[in-house]
């Protein structure tokens, strides 16, 4: 049945997720533009940078200096992404800008995580085990577990729920070892395999084994099902969701050329406008943000409402009601 919430958190991913794809030549100062401008839409919480290997991310090679020089507005959280210790570090030293939470990610598929992380299923487990303990060391809240390519993979195929929901057990089962409370977790659609269907069929599952835990919903639209994906989760009552401005983004370790990233945030805030959600969210700020960060990379973006406006500014202009 219909579960819709009232409202719903949205996490803008598009600075993180965007300028790790994108070509390295975009300069410091317009990623900072596109954060500034970001931070004036009504977002409340955005990932900016990834601290990762220069090398293999040549996109974040500028990670430090976009944390240095953007202009942090209050109210706003603003994270970055790490898979290591040395990433971790990297965070920490900016704890004066960045909020910087632990959380447990595991991966749906290990063939990705190869890829990804250069490591092996076992490897990875291990390796939370020690993260847990330096967060838990440092006085580092840990409340959120994560699955990647909790949907598909590109290298493995159909992940079936019971996989996931395993690997959610493993997530809580590494908490407690350490005596940590996870109260959320979120599930990515890396490489864009998710339907309605199978959203629903792994929301369902979870819930059967945590029915108390929040979950959280990273949905790529790769094959152009992002948002019915969205609905499929808003229905099943799910109030957390991440995004990309204009559809920035995409994985560097598994996206096929051109496809799109996460879903796009404007698009998002219309369709939750529409239907009642409140996001607290200024859509036509976000929408000349959209227009901004496309601008910004020199191509086109896959959103469509920065390309239509919104239905409220048409209904103004033509005076119809809602």
């Amino acid at each position: 049945m219909s579960d819709l919430p009232k409202s719903i958190a949205i996490k803008e991913e598009g600075p993180r997720e965007g300028f790790q794809i994108e070509s390295a030549a975009i300069v410091t100062a317009r990623k900072v533009e596109l954060i500034d401008a970001l931070s004036e839409t009504g977002i409340r919480q955005m990932q900016i940078v990834s601290f990762v290997n220069p090398k293999k991310v040549p996109g974040m090679a500028d990670a430090d200096e976009v944390v240095r020089r953007f202009n942090k507005k209050p109210g706003v959280e603003y994270s970055a992404l790490f898979f290591n210790t040395q990433g971790f570090d990297r965070a920490l030293g900016f704890a004066d800008r960045l909020t910087v939470k632990g959380a447990l990610p595991l991966c749906a598929s290990e063939t990705f995580l190869r890829r990804n992380q250069n490591r092996t299923m076992a490897e990875n487990i291990a390796a939370l085990h020690e993260q847990a303990a330096m967060y838990k060391a440092r006085g580092i809240a840990v409340n959120r577990g994560s699955v990647m390519a909790a949907f598909g993979c590109n290298f493995e195929g159909e992940i079936p729920p019971p996989r996931v929901v395993g690997l959610v057990k493993q997530i809580f089962e590494i908490a407690a070892a350490h005596n940590l409370d996870i109260k959320e977790i979120a599930l990515a659609d890396t490489m864009g395999w998710a339907n309605p269907s199978a959203v629903k069929r792994l929301i369902s599952a979870l819930r059967e084994h945590f029915p108390t835990v929040r979950i959280n919903l990273h949905l790529h639209d790769t094959r152009g099902m992002g948002l019915t994906n969205v609905y499929a989760g808003l229905e099943m009552g799910v109030d957390s969701f991440d995004s990309s401005v204009a559809g920035l983004g995409g994985c560097p370790f598994a996206r096929h050329r051109g496809a799109a990233g996460n879903v796009c945030t404007e698009d998002l805030v219309l369709l939750c406008d529409e239907i009642g959600i409140a996001t607290g969210i200024d859509l036509e700020r976000m929408i000349e943000t959209a227009r901004l960060a496309q601008t910004i990379v020199g191509h086109p973006l896959p959103g469509h409402v920065m390309q239509g406006g919104s239905l409220a500014a048409l209904r103004a202009k033509t005076g119809s009601a809602a």
